[in-house]
């Protein structure tokens, strides 16, 4: 077991200062379910419009719904949006997707934090232990389900995650959290300043240590976890724009995972720092353009299965032109990842290093009809070093049918260009290889079809509704070992319905809530011999649904329940299970706070995702919660 020291250290620290007489944090615990509605979206159109307008399956998770969650890391944020599925792997691991195909490598979803890309390159997938933020300075999180390769390119082919942070001007003065609970305890610190007359920063530290999962047998996994995250941002901007800056450095570390075999498996750990910078500018006759750099250098050694090191460098511009009762945005982007993969005790590369350069150009047309029907017709053309060019058409309608009420349809082509993981990885690292990558590895293709619903009939509630179909042709596949290769023998189609809602019937109460069903008919092609079939392509449940209910209980007081109802994973087989978490927080002044978070209050421990016997149950857990600001 991973021991208290981070927390009883940083509570030490902080309770001298909990006297102080402040300011209250800024948050949207005041805004109405009509304001919410008008919270402004960039990643539908990569410009602001207000949600109620996007024509497209998106959910947003407010700041203040993480804080009114008690989450303390980015992935269980996550769980907020309906229309994600998210399954926690281990303490630290966990497999998140929308509209299906979830596993831990899962790559047909584009992750963006301050429109910086998350995905290692050399396998197109979200390494989730390596991925989070102060949740504190977090403004939103843009949840689209559904395609968005025309602005975004490829990998963002199921959905598009886009994690915006509060500007720097927001977040002045200190703030201190400190975590504590059976399963993790944790500590942060942020403080935020002035650098001129027109400059803002602020610098952040967190820290965190996860305890041991069990399996069902009560047999304690070795994936307790310390993790340790610095960063800072600092904003100038003036009357026509600005321009912002960010970094950020992260460690972690697991337990000794002990042998296999002969073989020392050590310890996973891993590293990662980026730096970011962001400027925009408003010019004359109403058109603005945006450039963004960043750099990414990661490192995870991990013996099990393979050992990167990767540098990422990605440059992008955009420009938006209004002409009349068109507004055309039109842009271009570069990046470049070279990577030096070690192999472990089950995979290695071949070659070892690579360096990969992808280049995109894209052109968008968003054309007002009328006052009440709009059209938005794009394509993007990326080239990558595996398949050459990549076309990624879409068209979306959308017709306000009144002022609260929205009705659009799209169609859209999107792909999961390769990889180095379709194409260079081999198993076991030396020959005689019985797994290799496929060097005629195509990208994988969906043609995407949807309808959405989104209304307001009155004040109090507001709903979502979407319906999709896609084609897929080209899925990864597999032969029958030895000598087997990766190849694309697998089509066939998914198809599903989105729904949410938010219902406040008096001031102090908000309901809200949603469902997602899947449908999966996948095959494989003739003249295949993979003896897994679609199965290996994802484990999903063909539904879940979640309520959550916040309550002001009385002044300062406040009282929050959630709950989930997940299905069946088919396969490996995972139960369904229901979960039930709870949080009472208390304001003591407009300094201090203090809250307690009981998840899975009504269920010992349950299966997320894993095979059995040896996968991790995720157990019932109490978290308190101590936050000071000034």
């Amino acid at each position: 077991m991973r021991s208290n020291t981070t927390a009883g250290i940083a509570l030490w620290i902080m309770l001298p200062m909990a006297h102080a007489t402040v300011a209250p944090e800024n948050s949207l615990a005041d805004l109405s379910l009509e304001e919410l509605t008008n919270i402004a979206v960039t990643s539908v159109s990569r410009r602001p419009e207000r949600v109620s307008d996007a024509a497209a399956s998106v959910y947003v998770i407010t700041g203040e719904d993480i804080r009114r969650s008690g989450a303390t890391t980015l992935p269980e944020a996550l769980r907020l949006a309906p229309n994600l599925q998210v399954a926690r792997i281990d303490a630290g691991q966990y497999a998140i997707s929308a509209r299906g195909f979830n596993n831990a490598i899962g790559n047909k979803l584009l992750v963006l934090i301050d429109g910086r890309t998350v995905y290692a390159p050399f396998y197109s997938g979200v390494q989730w232990d390596q991925q989070d933020v102060m949740l504190d300075d977090v403004d939103r999180i843009e949840v689209i389900s559904g395609p968005g390769g025309t602005l975004w390119g490829t990998n963002a082919v199921n959905g598009v995650i886009n994690v915006v942070t509060r500007s720097a001007s927001q977040t002045q003065g200190a703030l201190a959290v400190v975590n504590g609970g059976n399963f993790e305890n944790g500590a942060s610190f942020r403080y935020g300043g002035s650098l001129g007359s027109s400059g803002r920063f602020r610098v952040y530290a967190k820290a965190l240590q996860l305890q041991n999962t069990k399996t069902a047998g009560d047999v304690s996994q070795p994936d307790g976890w310390d993790r340790t995250q610095a960063g800072f941002r600092a904003d100038w901007t003036d009357a026509n724009g600005g321009f912002m800056l960010q970094g950020n450095a992260f460690h972690a570390k697991s337990e000794d995972r002990g042998f296999f075999g002969p073989f020392a498996l050590g310890a996973l750990e891993v590293s990662e720092a980026n730096l970011l910078g962001q400027w925009t500018q408003r010019l004359a006759g109403g058109s603005d353009i945006r450039v963004q750099a960043y750099y990414d250098h990661s490192k995870r050694d991990d013996g099990v299965l393979y050992q990167p090191r990767e540098d990422v460098l990605d440059f992008e511009f955009q420009h938006g032109i209004p002409l009349g009762a068109h507004r055309v945005l039109w842009g271009a982007g570069y990046r470049r990842s070279h990577d030096d993969i070690r192999p472990g005790v089950f995979f290695g590369f071949i070659p070892a290093s690579s360096t990969q350069t992808w280049s995109s150009l894209f052109l968008q047309d968003e054309v007002k009809l009328s006052d009440k029907v709009g059209v938005t017709v794009g394509a993007r053309l990326e080239r990558n070093d595996f398949t050459g060019t990549e076309a990624l058409p879409s068209a979306r309608l959308a017709w306000k049918l009144s002022n609260d009420q929205l009705l659009w349809a799209a169609a859209s082509r999107a792909v999961r260009a390769p990889s180095r993981l379709d194409r260079d990885i081999v198993l076991p690292p030396n020959p005689p290889y019985i797994i290799a990558g496929g060097p005629d590895f195509v990208s994988e293709v969906s043609n995407v079809y949807e309808l959405g619903y989104r209304a307001q009939p009155v004040r109090e509630l507001s709903f979502s509704v979407t319906a999709f179909y896609q084609q897929w042709d080209r899925l990864r596949s597999g032969q029958t070992p030895p000598n087997a290769q990766v190849q694309n023998m697998i089509d066939g189609n998914t198809s599903g319905l989105e729904a949410w809602f938010s219902w406040q019937p008096m001031p102090q109460w908000r309901l809200s809530g949603g469902m997602t069903s899947l449908h999966k008919d996948l095959r494989l092609k003739p003249g295949s011999t993979d003896p897994t079939g679609p199965s290996e392509l994802g484990n999903d449940p063909n539904y879940q649904w979640m309520l959550h209910s916040a309550f002001r209980l009385v002044d300062r007081h406040e009282f929050d329940v959630t709950v989930r109802r997940v299905a069946a994973l088919p396969v490996p087989s995972v139960p369904a299970y229901n979960a039930v978490d709870l949080r009472y927080g208390w304001r003591i002044n407009t300094a201090f706070s203090i809250a307690l978070v009981v998840r899975n209050a009504l269920d010992p421990a349950h299966a997320e995702f894993g095979t059995a016997p040896g996968r991790s149950e995720i157990g019932r857990s109490a978290l308190l919660q101590l936050k000071w600001s000034s």
